[in-house]
């Protein structure tokens, strides 16, 4: 270990303010010292550099160092929000609603946030408990607040918490109003950050916050029970999980206060555990992650699973696919296709219908034939809730936002309410969520989506991987020659529609289309894979299966050549 190493962390341990934590680094410098090599590594990350504040707020691991989430870091990001809302902003007594989740530390990060956001001159309102992100996002439009921050890390590991930021009232234009931070709000915030200085010089009130009770839950209820039609059926059999997350008493709520009484709760995970005992990766998406809804599902017959993250803004669905005699999960472009599309046909929705850049173009079919506007924006829901004239938006990323005038971001409370609806009134016409998607694919084409990631260990490589697609693009998908290569870095509103962004679109002569872009909060490089398979109107069950499997074939050859383009063939 370091003579610097050692100083920087004997400083942070005398500008702590958290016993734990302080604890905790001075037990790791001791095994450091003794030659503990773990200990020395830990350490050295620990301390390898600051945890960014950015578009996505704050996010890491937890533990004791600036590299990590823990409560000195909180504090500094706290002031530093206060500092811009009241300094760069001029704000007088702005106001900031505060939510947290279950996770282990959420409450106590939230708390000293609190405080210190009080001591800045600040008006606090904070939750009395643990809610869905959704609600806090719901607060800073219904209550009109100027800044709204959410403590969670959403379906990142147990070991992992975040920092999330909103802005709205009078810190933000109207369509930005309860929306997660851009630019150049997330620099000026760092840089507000950065400024702070020591952590127990920030002074910390010991009261004078409002805590909030059940009364902005119940406004949420009803907006968001208002939407599903009070006269569509409501006969299906719910299996809801919440992934030990914070989930289950509000969807519970919100479906039987709608009519959906047959809801069958995955009692292993319908409480909130920070652990996550029962997954090994806390995310719907995730393999395995739904097999205990899965199980109860088949055990009670369900008509639908309902799977939300462990914050609760995101919205996953299985369905028992008759193509294959089995449950499966639904993709997020198939369940976004699905719900703009029901949006549109039973609840009459015009509008924008959006979806991000790497999303399915299924949506914008399903727009123009409605007369709606289509829409694509960069990646991510800062991004989305701010297309014009939102009527509805999501990502493949299982985030939806069906109510954008209620809540200006992801909702899986809200999207479960409209799963539920779309599984019953399939059900009533004698047909299920798979076949809504194919009667989808006879008006539109099929598309079907999938995705290649690249993990890595050195962050290195993904900036060589990015320059050989962008220097050496495959010349062909599948066998059709790529007619356009389009580097999203050097484009602008003017020429792509998009804001520069760190990405490549390929799209080929039969309509085949790949976007390659590092991933935003993990080492790894993604790549979105779509193609279309024309399908005719009065298609056979037997020529949609052949559709199907076509579109499955293409999807893996052009697997393979994009791992042949990256040099991971």
């Amino acid at each position: 270990m370091t003579q610097d190493l050692r100083a920087r962390a004997t400083a942070w341990i005398r500008d702590d303010p958290d016993p734990i934590t302080r604890a905790a680094l001075t037990s790791l410098v001791e095994q450091a010292t003794a030659g503990d090599e773990t200990a020395r590594a830990e350490l050295a990350d620990a301390f390898a550099g600051t945890l960014q504040f950015g578009t996505a707020g704050l996010r890491g691991r937890m533990g004791p160092g600036p590299n990590r989430m823990n409560l000195a870091v909180v504090s500094g990001a706290a002031r530093g929000l206060a500092d811009h809302l009241t300094g760069d902003l001029g704000l007088d007594e702005p106001l900031v609603v505060i939510g947290y989740d279950a996770r282990h530390n959420s409450r106590a990060f939230a708390e000293r946030s609190a405080a210190i956001m009080t001591a800045a001159g600040c008006r606090v309102k904070l939750f009395d408990q643990y809610q869905p992100t959704p609600l806090a996002a719901f607060a800073v439009r219904h209550l009109d607040a100027d800044a709204g921050i959410v403590v969670t890390a959403s379906h990142n590991p147990p070991a992992d918490n975040g920092y999330k930021v909103y802005l709205g009232g009078r810190a933000a234009a109207p369509e930005g109003r309860g929306v997660q931070i851009v630019p150049p709000s997330d620099s000026q915030i760092a840089a507000r950050i950065a400024a702070v200085g020591p952590v127990l010089d920030i002074p910390v009130a010991a009261s004078g916050w409002e805590l909030l009770g059940d009364q902005v839950e119940e406004h949420y209820l009803e907006a968001i029970c208002a939407l599903p039609d009070p006269e569509a059926p409501r006969e299906a059999r719910i299996v809801h999980t919440a992934m030990h997350g914070v989930g289950t008493r509000i969807a519970l709520a919100a479906l039987h206060r709608v009519g959906f009484t047959d809801v069958h709760s995955v009692a292993k995970q319908a409480d909130p555990d920070p652990d996550f005992p029962t997954v090994s990766f806390p995310n719907p998406e995730e393999p395995g992650a739904i097999d205990l809804a899965l199980e109860l599902a088949a055990t009670v017959e369900a008509d639908v699973v309902i799977a939300n993250d462990p914050d609760a803004d995101r919205c996953a669905a299985a369905v028992l696919d008759p193509h294959r005699g089995a449950w499966r999960m639904l993709t997020g472009d198939e369940l976004g296709v699905l719900l703009g599309d029901h949006l549109v046909r039973r609840h009459g929705y015009r509008g924008t219908l959006a979806r991000s850049l790497v999303s399915s173009r299924w949506l914008d079919s399903v727009a123009t034939a409605a007369g709606a506007e289509a829409a694509t924006t960069l990646t991510g829901f800062k991004w989305i809730s701010r297309a014009p004239g939102i009527a509805f938006g999501y990502e493949e990323a299982i985030g939806y936002c069906v109510l954008p005038e209620v809540v200006r971001d992801k909702d899986g409370l809200s999207a479960a309410l409209m799963v539920a609806e779309m599984a019953a009134l399939a059900k009533s016409e004698g047909t299920t969520l798979v076949g809504r998607l194919d009667e989808l694919a006879r008006e539109h084409g099929l598309y079907a989506t999938s995705q290649l990631s690249v993990r890595v260990e050195d962050l290195s490589l993904i900036g060589q991987m990015m320059q050989r697609i962008r220097t050496a693009p495959p010349a062909q998908l599948a066998g059709s020659p790529v007619a356009l290569t389009q580097d999203l870095a050097e484009g602008s509103v003017e020429t792509t529609g998009l804001p520069p962004t760190d990405g490549v679109l390929l799209l080929s002569e039969d309509d085949t289309r790949v976007v390659v872009r590092p991933s935003g909060t993990e080492p790894k490089l993604k790549c979105y894979l779509e193609v279309v398979e024309p399908v005719a109107q009065d298609a056979s069950e037997e020529e949609m299966g052949q559709a199907r499997r076509q579109a499955a074939e293409r999807l893996e050859r052009v697997t393979a050549d994009l791992r042949q383009a990256l040099g991971q063939a």
